[in-house]
């Protein structure tokens, strides 16, 4: 598998994917608006309800700031949708089985885990500009405080 990671100023690569709800969302339809697409792991382990809990409690003053959050897992819509409902999640979580829209982020692929190297989600954490823009990416974040230190990369008060 090659590294296909994402730098800034390369173009974003356009996705459509199912919710926990079943709607569809396409990454182009959010031209216009700058979008931060994560993608985690597992939904429901304790990292990822840390990381996916944070986002939520920022969501608001994001959207404010004029910023979209999307969280990818290659969790199925109905694990994502009790995901929801467990912990009051209020962005949009969106299912990559197949992992197509991981491998074309870079956010797939060998990882270290507890000292060995195995295939899995990359924690990485893309911002995406108003024209469809890589603007940030950031590969192997940690799942805890990423929100508030991403809030302080973007000059967001926090």
């Amino acid at each position: 598998m090659t590294d296909s990671r994402l730098s800034p100023g390369d173009p974003a690569p356009d996705f459509t994917l199912t919710t926990d709800d079943g709607d569809e969302v396409t990454l182009s339809g959010l031209r216009g608006r700058r979008v931060i697409v994560y993608f985690y792991p597992a939904a429901m382990t304790p990292g990822c309800t840390a990381q996916a809990c944070d986002f939520t409690d920022s969501l608001d003053s994001l959207r404010a700031s004029g910023y979209e959050v999307l969280a990818i897992s290659p969790d199925q819509p109905a694990t994502l949708a009790k995901f929801r409902e467990r912990d009051a999640l209020t962005l949009p979580l969106l299912s990559d089985p197949d992992k197509t829209v991981m491998l074309a982020y870079g956010a797939y692929g060998e990882k270290q885990m507890y000292g060995k190297t195995v295939q899995g989600v990359i924690r990485s954490t893309f911002v995406i500009d108003e024209s469809g823009a890589v603007e940030v990416a950031q590969y192997n974040v940690k799942a805890t405080g990423h929100v508030a230190k991403l809030r302080r990369d973007l000059g967001l008060a926090s």
